[in-house]
């Protein structure tokens, strides 16, 4: 059986979907889970719970982006996405990469499509931080849960860098 919750965020709220060893299986901007459950690709039976990961979220929003990347997560993929999504948690808070520079970071300086298409399948944002990948003029690019909310999460690890550094 797999577990939800639902926090408020000041992006709005966040979901959280995770399996039965806690593991994040699909996370977003939303309060539905219909919608997280569409990051699968097949629907679980799902109970509201308190998750671990939750607090997570909570210290990126304190202002601390490394706790989320130590949360254990879980997606189906192939060796290429699962090098893709490992390649996206070393991305320092930031510092983001532009498509170039991740395809690059994978050892396939010519696959930018491939690079990109590794972020657009990524079902565990935040905790895979796919936001952290951007177009080569160094704009926002797509975003599953909107331009605006990477906007924030991008400010916000600025702001992190800035008071750390």
């Amino acid at each position: 059986m797999h577990a939800y919750e639902f926090i408020e965020t000041p992006d709005g709220p966040f979901g959280i979907l995770a399996d039965a060893d806690g593991s994040v299986v699909a996370s977003g901007w939303t309060g539905d889970l219909d919608a997280l459950q569409a990051r699968l690709r097949r629907p679980v039976d799902a109970a509201p719970g308190a998750l671990a990961a939750a607090d997570a979220v909570r210290a990126f929003y304190g202002g601390d982006p490394t706790p989320a990347m130590g949360v254990a997560v879980s997606q189906p993929g192939t060796e290429l996405q699962a090098a893709g999504w490992s390649a996206l948690r070393r991305i320092d808070p930031g510092a983001p990469l532009s498509y170039t520079e991740f395809a690059a970071a994978l050892g396939r300086p010519s696959a930018v499509r491939a690079a990109a298409s590794i972020c657009a399948r990524n079902a565990v944002a935040l905790f895979v931080p796919c936001h952290r990948v951007l177009r080569g003029d160094g704009s926002l690019g797509g975003f599953a849960w909107g331009t605006d909310v990477k906007r924030s999460l991008l400010a916000r690890e600025a702001a992190y860098t800035v008071k750390v550094g």
